[in-house]
């Protein structure tokens, strides 16, 4: 998943830096599996804008990804990798012994051809899906689920990982990408492996139009702004408008928005490092 660096013949290429899709293996998604995709341009059902700095973008189609892996015991082959618009990571095309297809998020260095199955006892190899209290310490995991069938909901992102750290009763401890360590049920899945498309982080898009593509419109920064739009907003010339903050005034950089009184706050062993 290498990155591809343009010569600068305009100065939109001058900077840019994108992925060479050089894992893609197919540019035709499949129909069946996917839905229509709505815009609202960040309006409410009156019309009306109530978030800022969305609209425009390429049309999109969504794809059904796979996200509970409930098909255990009946193995699957990669038949694509494939682009989704809708996420940072890339989709593997898998059919199933018994004919069905599905999208799921392709682990890195999952090939065309290679089988992959999940349920109890099955090995921890790239793709496959265990139940935490089967996985081996210290290994890397994705898509893992928050409670029991539920589906996966953490650790989908592009270059993302886990890592499954330790057990302690019913619950397994992992080391999440946020550097939080935290416990889970051992009846939650996860899967083998690293998200694909590591490089993200690594992007340029090299001009604002590529972001105009994606739906996101110019952002006003609050500083020149006026009094009555926001916090930080007036002043005399360049004035950097004190300490950073949000248009309705809470503090940005540094404070904390969670709820001490959280329910969820037990399960954390070990806060992210800031």
């Amino acid at each position: 998943m290498a990155l591809k660096k343009y010569n600068p013949t305009t100065p939109g290429q001058r900077f840019k830096l994108i992925s060479s899709f050089d894992e893609i293996t197919s540019d035709k998604p499949e129909k069946s599996l996917m839905l229509p995709k709505r815009r609202t341009g960040g309006r409410n059902n009156e019309g009306k804008m109530t978030m800022r700095y969305m609209g425009g973008g390429h049309k999109q189609m969504y794809r059904i990804i796979d996200f509970k892996r409930d098909k255990e015991e009946i193995s699957a082959v990669v038949k694509t990798i494939e682009y989704d618009p809708n996420r940072t990571a890339r989709i593997a095309l898998v059919v199933y012994a018994d004919g069905e297809k599905r999208y799921i998020i392709a682990p890195h260095g999952l090939k065309v051809g290679q089988a992959i199955i999940s349920g109890k006892g099955v090995a921890p190899e790239i793709g496959n899906t265990l139940y935490l209290s089967e996985i081996p310490f210290g290994t890397v995991i994705h898509n893992v689920e928050l409670r029991p069938g539920q589906g996966a909901k953490m650790v989908r992102s592009g270059g993302t990982y886990a890592q499954l750290m330790s057990r302690d009763g019913k619950f397994a401890i992992l080391k999440m990408p946020s550097g939080e360590t935290r416990m889970i049920l051992q009846a939650c899945k996860a899967t083998i492996g690293m998200v694909s498309n590591t490089d993200h982080n690594l992007e340029s898009s090299g001009k604002a139009g590529r972001s105009r593509w994606l739906g996101r419109r110019p952002r006003t920064r609050g500083v020149v702004m006026n009094p009555v739009d926001h916090p930080m907003g007036g002043g005399e010339g360049r004035a950097t408008g004190g300490h950073p903050r949000s248009r309705k005034g809470i503090p940005a950089k540094g404070y904390k928005t969670r709820s001490k009184k959280k329910s969820s706050n037990k399960y954390i062993v070990e806060k992210r490092k800031k």
